[in-house]
């Protein structure tokens, strides 16, 4: 829709059939604007495909906070007394190759959430959920598990400003 060719998303597992990729089609795209993606916490799985997306190719802007880091992809098996088992396949990765899983996508511009209290913002921080805090989740393939580099990345994640855009009032008028 937003990307009239190029890969969108790929994903990796263990055998063969687990390997696909997906790509753009210019049929019914749109290109004629500037783009932003929005993006927080509870950005998950699709997404975060669209956001690395359209970051790898350059065709919008990510703002926001890091995503939820959901990129493992989920396959539900029916059994025969009418459960189910599910079983986590493969992995997503953005055409750029990075994975989503555990990291999440890192906005180009980081504008963290404000909360109000009393019409005022409050400066208390909330620690978000996201995959990498849950226990037992799926290693993102790309990182080793308190790495230099991770703690690296962790270390400009911190120093990386937060801009807090101010309200602005807009006043659209219409010629007669």
């Amino acid at each position: 829709m937003f990307l009239d060719s190029g890969l969108i998303v790929y994903t990796e597992g263990r055998i063969e059939a687990q390997k696909q990729k997906y790509f753009a089609q210019k049929e019914g795209t749109w290109m004629d604007f500037p783009l932003v993606v929005l993006v927080n916490g509870g950005s998950a799985s699709a997404s975060e495909i669209v956001a690395g997306a359209l970051q790898d190719h350059k065709r919008a802007v990510v703002l926001g906070t890091k995503t939820f880091g959901k990129g493992s992809v989920q396959t539900i098996l029916p059994l025969d007394d009418n459960s189910a088992l599910r079983l986590t396949t493969a992995r997503y990765f953005t055409p750029a190759g990075r994975s989503i899983q555990a990291t999440g996508i890192v906005p180009d511009i980081i504008v963290e959430n404000v909360t109000l209290q009393d019409g005022k913002p409050d400066e208390r921080k909330r620690q978000g959920l996201r995959e990498e805090n849950l226990p037992g989740h799926l290693q993102n393939p790309n990182q080793k598990p308190n790495s230099p580099q991770e703690q690296i990345d962790q270390e400009k994640e911190k120093q990386i400003p937060t801009t807090r855009l101010p309200v602005m009032k807009l006043s659209i008028t219409t010629p007669n």
